[in-house]
């Protein structure tokens, strides 16, 4: 059978009301991106970093699923084996739409998690801020937590998943990135059929090599996504 590779960006998730990541104006919820995500902020700023994160994640806990989410996880319920869904996304709006956590993949990390910088170990802790989660230490070794997000310069370790996985699909399905972190137009070379949906045009990104474009949002444009998915899977 068949394999569907589904990778998601920003754009997918703005319609739930969630920030995408760079506005035009090169500020991220009134920050500079280089001052609460990049690698060693942490040690620079720490507590404005840590007062970030937590903002977003206390802003995550009324957002909701659209309809996008829950057509994906449909597809994903339906076709658990034939298709894989990668995001760069770090909220939980796949797993309120009812994914499991083995059937998504968060590339760039998980906004409702904390990470120990010193033994790795990884602690679910939803929407509290992280200075309520056992003080901010480490229950296993008292080393100091962190955001269990990806920063700039830092390395991104499931990027070796998305590396497999482009090894195996048949079709890639592109929703809501700009591609300027991931060269979507490379990963299209790669697959049989490909899918581009994308609100408007990104100089990142060469549509041309695209089977097909939809500029929609995503809502709008994921039925008729879905149906190609179904007719590619059918009929391989």
């Amino acid at each position: 059978m068949a394999k569907v590779l589904i990778l998601s960006g920003a754009g997918l998730s703005a319609e739930s009301g969630i920030s995408t990541f760079r506005e035009a104006d090169g500020l991220w919820e009134k920050h500079r991106v280089e001052d609460v995500c990049s690698a060693g902020c942490l040690d620079t700023n720490g507590e404005a970093t840590r007062a970030f994160y937590d903002a977003r994640r206390t802003d995550l806990k009324d957002k909701k699923p659209n309809h996008a989410h829950k057509v994906l996880v449909e597809l994903k319920q339906k076709y658990p084996q034939e298709i894989s869904i990668l995001t760069q996304n770090i909220d939980d709006l796949f797993e309120k739409a009812g994914i499991k956590p083995q059937e998504i993949v968060h590339l760039h990390g998980f906004l409702p998690q904390l990470r120990c910088r010193e033994c790795e170990e990884i602690y679910e802790i939803a929407y509290v801020k992280q200075a309520e989660f056992n003080h901010g230490a480490c229950p296993k070794c008292f080393g100091e937590l962190r955001p269990n997000i990806v920063f700039f310069g830092e390395s991104a370790p499931l990027y070796e998943k998305l590396t497999s996985e482009l090894n195996e699909c048949d079709m890639i399905v592109v929703i809501g990135t700009s591609g300027n972190v991931l060269d979507v137009t490379y990963f299209a070379q790669l697959c049989d059929y490909s899918i581009l949906n994308n609100l408007e045009p990104s100089s990142a990104i060469d549509d041309k090599y695209f089977t097909k474009v939809y500029y929609a949002k995503a809502t709008e444009a994921i039925d008729t996504i879905a149906e190609l998915i179904e007719e590619f899977l059918e009929n391989a």
